[in-house]
């Protein structure tokens, strides 16, 4: 097949996956072309079989803000004539799925049927997608997309909750690639952020008030008083700042390492005991299913799809948002029993198993196919 995925090239969620799946398909035969701004920041390697076309919007005096969805539309017209796409795959519904309605019409005045696959990841829908401006446009591409899918049964509902459209929406979650995050041979990079003796809790998001960070480093403190432990903070984004200066604030900061944005999670998931993911909401929890591909327990929020992901008292703890007590309280029982944090670790990889790219794959595939053959 020849698959054209649209996706935004950072380093959320939906990015992430969209560019994942699209190199899982590469592997099997298909030829990927990703359609977006800049290169997705996990397409770090040549593949014969990806072609990444860039979108590049030009400036001009008559505009007072760039005009991308147009473009966008024109660039995924050029690249299904031009390269003869079997379909069209595009993850997170703004803008992209109304830039794939439109270029699917433009298609079908030359006689091209291009079919649209749109997978709703979180945000789009629970946050940006609840203002009322945007809701006519999202309520419509979705209901005129050839398939909608969903990353986990959470957002399927708040999907119906929010927006006009009766469309059947099926549920795909997220998956993780296990044998990136198999334990190494060589061990990990432990003491580089903590002596033998202490214990290493970690957090990985894109900085945003949603995300609870503040959360994170209230938790550590309290944890920090019966567990000798190290914190690390891997990403960025407008709460970094303020994060920061809690620590301070808190007496923690000689405590907590900022690493900053990475590319390879798995190279420092390896390192840690705990993942913190105190958020606000999360439409499914990525960063939490990495962590437990990698063997770490989770102590989270119990909002959104999480619960999907992460079983209280299986593979971690979950608390209500906000309730720092009781997840620092968690956090302590898992981090003091040896015993407790190792079957909790053996528990989150079988766990993470179940969302491996082996199993959700195929139910992309069916969903290609059965586009293809109608």
């Amino acid at each position: 097949m020849k698959i054209g995925i649209v996706c935004y090239p950072t380093f959320g969620g939906s990015g992430v996956v969209a560019t994942e799946l699209g190199k899982a398909l590469a592997a099997q035969g298909h030829m990927i072309h990703f359609i977006t701004y800049s290169q997705p920041v996990r397409l770090d390697e040549f593949n014969a079989n990806i072609v990444f076309h860039e979108v590049l919007v030009s400036e001009y005096a008559l505009f007072q803000y760039e005009p991308y969805e147009v473009v966008l539309t024109s660039k995924m017209v050029d690249v299904a004539k031009h390269e003869g796409l079997d379909l069209l795959h595009v993850h997170y519904a703004i803008p992209h799925a109304s830039a794939a309605f439109m270029a699917k019409q433009i298609l079908k005045e030359e006689g091209i049927d291009l079919p649209v696959i749109t997978t709703l990841h979180g945000t789009d829908i629970t946050l940006v997608g609840k203002d009322p401006s945007f809701e006519p446009v999202i309520s419509f591409s979705i209901t005129h997309s050839d398939v909608v899918t969903a990353v986990s049964e959470s957002l399927k509902a708040d999907t119906y909750k929010h927006f006009r459209t009766k469309k059947d929406i099926k549920v795909i979650p997220n998956f993780v690639n296990l044998e990136k995050y198999k334990p190494s041979e060589n061990g990990c990079t432990r003491l580089n952020f903590a002596s033998k003796e202490e214990k290493i809790l970690i957090h990985i998001s894109n900085f945003r008030k949603v995300k609870r960070v503040d959360d994170v480093v209230k938790i550590f403190q309290k944890v920090r008083t019966k567990v000798k432990s190290k914190l690390i903070l891997v990403g960025d984004g407008p709460e970094r700042y303020a994060t920061e200066q809690l620590c301070r604030q808190l007496g923690v900061y000689d405590d907590v390492r900022f690493v900053g944005k990475l590319k390879n999670v798995e190279d420092i998931l390896c390192a840690a005991d705990l993942f913190l993911l105190p958020s606000e909401h999360e439409s499914f929890g990525l960063a939490a299913l990495e962590s437990m591909a990698a063997g770490t327990p989770v102590v989270s929020s119990n909002t959104g799809g999480i619960p999907e992901v992460n079983i209280h008292g299986e593979t971690g703890y979950l608390a209500n948002v906000g309730d720092v007590d009781a997840m620092a309280e968690f956090s302590i029982r898992i981090l003091n029993d040896e015993n407790l944090l190792q079957q909790m670790s053996v528990e989150s990889r079988k766990r993470a198993a179940l969302f491996s790219m082996e199993n959700i794959l195929p139910m992309y595939l069916d969903v290609y196919n059965s586009l293809l053959k109608k």
